[in-house]
């Protein structure tokens, strides 16, 4: 009898991954706009909330640098992804990434900030000068701005590092006299840093980042996660947990939501190295 009841504890084993069907986990890559360890900080406890509300086992991931997270979306190697919006059209296009949901009323602002102390106020002061930006194709952080120094006339050296925060504490610390980032990365920054900084000059207003789903993903899991995504801002805890993200709430989006960046038939130029 013990050696029956051993067999059939067996064959339950076997059988469990099929019949209990182990959960799958999806990855949700964010785009590193701040070191890893911040950011994990912020975006788990969100993670953590949009799975147990919605049933849909999330793990999050992110990259050392945007060009590699480039890389990662264009080898679709995320299930779902938060990404920039110039990133959204190139990669929508490329890998098959499609819009599922953004944040809610409000629009993607690219800022350049100097030193509160900085004699710098105007762009034009900027000629000759090595800046600072996240990487060649952040969209707000990067390509709007240079786009705007180069249509000002002004000569510069760009240098690209790691992260937005890279950029702030760079600027901050005086080791280059302006940097590229944008207005939500500027007011999550620590007030330690932040207390050294000015905004000098911000870009018009673009739809902003994405959260878009691998073609891969089965549409009943996006249809969960978007049910949850638009409803957090209902809730008293899910509204804490957009705030530790930075953003204001969610909304269900839209492919064509981001013509207004592909009617700036952004060059590839734009997007390398200077």
């Amino acid at each position: 009898m013990r050696i029956l009841k051993a067999v059939f504890f067996v064959l339950m084993l076997m059988q469990a991954p099929w019949s209990i069907a182990a959960e799958k986990v999806y990855t949700f890559g964010v785009v590193p706009q701040q070191a890893a360890s911040e950011m994990a900080e912020t975006w788990l406890p969100f993670l953590n909330w949009l799975s147990a509300q919605s049933g849909v086992k999330l793990r999050f991931v992110t990259a050392p640098d945007i060009p590699s997270f480039e890389k990662r979306l264009a080898e679709g190697a995320y299930d779902i992804a938060y990404m920039n919006p110039y990133h959204y059209t190139v990669f929508h296009k490329k890998s098959g990434y499609e819009a599922m949901a953004k944040e809610k009323d409000r629009k993607l602002k690219g800022i350049l900030v100097v030193r509160r102390d900085s004699p710098v106020k105007d762009i034009k002061d900027l000629n000759a000068a090595t800046l600072v930006f996240p990487a060649p194709a952040a969209f707000a952080a990067s390509i709007l701005p240079r786009a705007a120094l180069r249509k000002a006339g002004v000569s510069f050296t760009a240098k690209f590092v790691s992260s937005h925060d890279s950029v702030y504490l760079n600027v901050a610390h005086g080791l280059y006299p302006a940097g590229g980032g944008i207005v939500r990365t500027f007011d999550m920054l620590d007030e330690s840093a932040k207390k050294d900084l000015r905004v000098l000059w911000t870009t018009p207003a673009y739809t902003p980042h994405a959260i878009a789903s691998h073609p891969g993903l089965p549409k009943e899991v996006v249809k969960k996660l978007l049910a949850t995504l638009s409803s957090m801002v209902d809730d008293s805890t899910g509204q804490e947990k957009l705030k530790l993200i930075g953003l204001k709430g969610i909304e269900a989006a839209h492919d064509a939501d981001w013509d207004d960046i592909r009617q700036l038939n952004i060059s590839e130029l734009d997007t390398r190295t200077e």
